[in-house]
């Protein structure tokens, strides 16, 4: 993604609440079955609470039962990318905003078709944008 947001960490730190930013910037989870999104059903995308940039679209959100908001797709294959996570002695994927490097969650292989494909995402790294809420 070639506009990538660069700030640093004390203007991340005032910018976001503090447990966005310890989600966001410290790889932090929020609990699970207790974020804003996890039951919504709400239509419209999904942005990055730190940078705007749209990572999912209510389309792709589904019930997972993990706790947390789950989406089988972004909304493009730059608005997310993938890192392996090796924290806690296991080995996972972590997602990240494709534009800020936001820790969004992790992903993992075990979603629905069409993709087979779950994005476990914090709520509190997303912004809804709600359908016809468009500026």
């Amino acid at each position: 993604m070639a506009d990538k947001v660069v700030k640093s960490e004390a203007e991340w730190r005032n910018q976001l609440s503090p447990e966005q930013y310890a989600v966001c910037r410290e790889k932090a989870t929020e609990r699970p079955f207790t974020g804003k999104y996890y039951h919504c059903k709400e239509d419209g995308t999904y942005r990055c609470v730190a940078c705007g940039n749209p990572l999912f679209t209510s389309d792709t959100k589904y019930e997972s039962g993990s706790g947390w908001p789950s989406f089988y797709q972004p909304v493009s294959p730059d608005a997310v990318r993938e890192e392996e996570d090796t924290s806690l002695g296991m080995r996972r994927i972590e997602v990240m905003c494709g534009k800020c490097d936001a820790h969004l969650g992790h992903v993992f292989p075990d979603g629905p078709r069409p993709t087979g494909i779950r994005y476990c995402i914090n709520s509190l790294a997303l912004d809804l944008e709600k359908e016809g809420d468009e500026s």
